[in-house]
């Protein structure tokens, strides 16, 4: 048996103590793009989890040169306009190796906007071209804080491209948060999966 400080027991007869977080991903929700104009998660997000993530598999446009965008409700879904500060930074890199930056992004960052905040950007329309990445949305229920996040990502574009994007801020409101919104910066998500997982 091993304890920390203040005689919280980590491992009793080989099993970690239950009132200890393991960090495992709760399955809440998937779904399915098919032209979809947007993907909203509605319901699951709430004082159940401290951390929930969004997981975004192949996520292929209809329009090319879109960017993966989301937003945040706080009344069930029935708008998607809380106000946000952002930051945003990426990597890029190309198959020929023939360019490689990593840049602060002015253009993608938010100061106090209830826009859509972009986390996956530069997705091609392409037969093989797609993005993926993940999510965490910090503590959404709580009425006392604002609502952090963190995303990053990467997309194949262009043929030969690969970007690499970094996304964190908060929304700007006490308020909990309790229903999600993702989109193309422009058209339809043509396919691709989105999970809504909870982290214990």
């Amino acid at each position: 048996m091993a304890v920390v400080s203040g005689g919280t027991t980590l491992i009793d007869n080989g099993a970690l103590d239950a009132g200890v977080p393991t960090g495992s991903l709760i399955l809440l929700s998937t779904q399915t793009a098919s032209s979809s104009a947007t993907i909203d998660f509605t319901s699951n997000i709430d004082s159940t989890y401290d951390v929930y993530c969004f997981k975004f598999y192949d996520i292929h446009p209809a329009t090319d040169n879109a960017g993966l965008s989301f937003n945040l409700s706080t009344d069930g879904g029935s708008n998607y306009n809380v106000t946000k500060t952002t930051t945003t930074f990426r990597a890029i890199h190309d198959e020929a190796n023939s360019e490689a930056v990593l840049e602060y992004d002015t253009g993608q960052d938010l100061a106090q906007s209830t826009s859509d905040q972009r986390i996956l950007r530069f997705i091609g329309n392409g037969n093989d071209e797609s993005g993926s990445g993940e999510m965490f949305l910090f503590n959404p229920s709580s009425t006392t804080f604002v609502k952090h996040f963190l995303a990053s990502g990467n997309t194949y574009y262009g043929g030969d491209y690969s970007f690499n994007d970094f996304t964190g801020g908060y929304g700007n409101t006490t308020s909990a948060i309790n229903a999600v919104r993702f989109q193309m910066s422009s058209g339809n998500i043509d396919s691709g999966v989105i999970k809504l997982y909870g982290i214990k």
